[in-house]
C-alpha cells in the first residue's frame, strides 16, 4: 500500500495553484526597492532604492481576531485581507514610518484555491492602498488542526522612517487632539460583538439593526487604512503622536504614546457615536466605561500635534478624505481623562 501526502490531506498542488492565482495581484503592489517577490524562499527589498540614506526598519504584526469567524460563517471572506494590512500598517505609521513591504500566513485545515484567492486579492488591495508592497507569504494546510471550513490568517508588516524621525516625539501639554473617524468595528471587540449578537438573538443573515444589508454585512466592513493621511500629515510637520485606536480603545491606546507626566483630555461630545456602536451599547448593556476601553467608539486614529499646526493638518487630513474631530488636548498627568457622555 502506497499513501501520498494528499492521502494525509495536504494538496501540495493546490498550494501552487494558489501562488499562480495570486501573482498578478501582487505584481500590482509592487514599489520602488523590491528586489525579488513571489517563489523563492525569501523576499528582497532594498531600502536605499525606496529613497532612505539612512533608513531605520520598523515591523509589526498583527491578526484579525475573531472577526474572522464572521466571515467564515457568512463567506463574505473579500474584506478581511485588508484589516490583516490595516491592522499592521496603521500601527507603523504611528511609529512615523512608511510602510514598505508585507508577507502573509494563511493557515486551513483544508485549503480551497477560490476562498484563498479571495482573501489574498484583500491582501494585496490593502497593500496597494497602503503604497507597500505584497513580497511573500505562507499558505499551511494542516488537517486535523482546523475545523472544515475554518482558517486563520497573521500578517507582517516591515517599514522604515529616515534616522531620527521616529514618532512619538516633542510631545507638550496644550497639544491638540485630533480623531479620524473610523469605518465601524474596525478588527477588534469581535468576542463582545458576537456576545451581543448571540444575546440580542441575532444571526448574522439577520437585517442589519443599525444600517443597511444583514447584521453580517454590515460589521464586515474593512478596517480604516490611515497610511496615506497621516504620513502626508507627519511630513507637513507639527505632528508630535501618533495612537492607533485597536484594542484597549481610547483608554489604553491613547497612552502608550504620551510621555510620563503627560496625560490627555477628550471631550466625548466632540462627536456622535456611530450607529453599530449605539446599537452595541444599547443592545448589550454596554457601560460607557466599557465601550471606551473595548471599541474605537468611531475614531480610529489619534493625533497629538502643535497647537499652531493643528488648523492646517486639520485641513490637509480633510483633504486627504478623512473626517477629522478635535477630541481635545495633552494636559499634564496621567491617563485619559473624559468629560461629557458619549451620545
Amino acid at each position: 500500500m502506497s499513501i501520498s501526502y494528499r492521502d494525509a490531506g495536504v494538496d501540495i498542488d493546490a498550494g501552487n495553484a494558489l501562488v499562480d492565482r495570486i501573482k498578478p495581484a501582487a505584481a500590482a503592489t509592487r514599489r520602488p526597492g523590491v528586489m525579488e517577490g513571489l517563489g523563492g524562499f525569501g523576499a528582497l527589498f532594498d531600502p536605499r532604492a525606496a529613497g532612505y540614506d539612512d533608513p531605520v526598519l520598523v515591523a509589526a504584526t498583527d491578526g484579525v481576531g475573531t472577526k474572522l469567524r464572521i466571515a467564515i460563517d457568512t463567506g463574505a471572506l473579500d474584506g478581511v485581507g485588508i484589516d490583516l494590512v490595516a491592522m499592521c500598517v496603521n500601527d507603523l505609521v504611528c511609529q512615523g514610518a512608511e510602510p514598505l513591504f508585507f508577507l502573509d500566513y494563511f493557515a486551513t485545515g483544508k485549503l480551497s484555491v477560490d476562498e484563498g484567492a479571495r482573501v489574498i486579492a484583500g491582501i494585496a488591495e490593502g497593500c496597494r492602498l497602503s503604497g507597500c508592497a505584497l513580497i511573500g507569504g505562507e499558505t499551511a494546510e494542516m488537517p486535523g488542526m482546523y475545523a472544515a471550513g475554518d482558517f486563520d490568517l497573521a500578517g507582517f508588516a516591515v517599514g522604515a522612517m529616515q534616522r531620527g524621525t521616529a514618532l512619538p516625539r516633542d510631545v507638550a501639554a496644550g497639544d491638540v487632539l485630533l480623531g479620524l473617524r473610523s469605518d465601524g468595528v474596525h478588527s477588534n471587540g469581535f468576542s463582545l460583538v458576537r456576545k451581543v449578537a448571540e444575546t440580542a438573538g441575532l444571526s448574522w443573515t439577520d437585517p442589519s439593526p443599525f444600517g443597511q444589508g444583514t447584521l453580517g454585512e454590515a460589521l464586515l466592513a474593512p478596517t480604516r487604512l490611515y497610511v496615506r493621511p497621516v504620513l502626508a500629515a507627519i511630513r507637513h510637520g507639527g505632528v508630535h503622536a501618533a495612537a492607533h485606536i485597536t484594542g484597549g480603545g481610547l483608554t489604553e491606546n491613547l497612552p502608550r504614546v504620551l510621555p510620563e507626566g503627560l496625560g490627555a483630555e477628550i471631550d466625548l461630545e466632540a462627536w456622535t457615536l456611530p450607529p453599530v456602536f449605539a446599537w452595541l451599547s444599547q443592545a448589550g448593556g454596554i457601560a460607557e466605561r466599557e465601550m471606551l476601553k473595548t471599541f474605537n467608539s468611531g475614531i480610529g486614529m489619534v493625533l497629538a500635534v502643535a497647537v499652531d499646526k493643528a488648523g492646517a493638518i486639520e485641513a490637509l487630513l480633510a483633504s486627504e478624505g478623512e473626517a477629522v474631530v478635535r477630541l481635545g488636548h495633552v494636559q499634564p498627568g496621567a491617563g485619559v481623562g473624559y468629560r461629557g457622555r458619549l451620545k
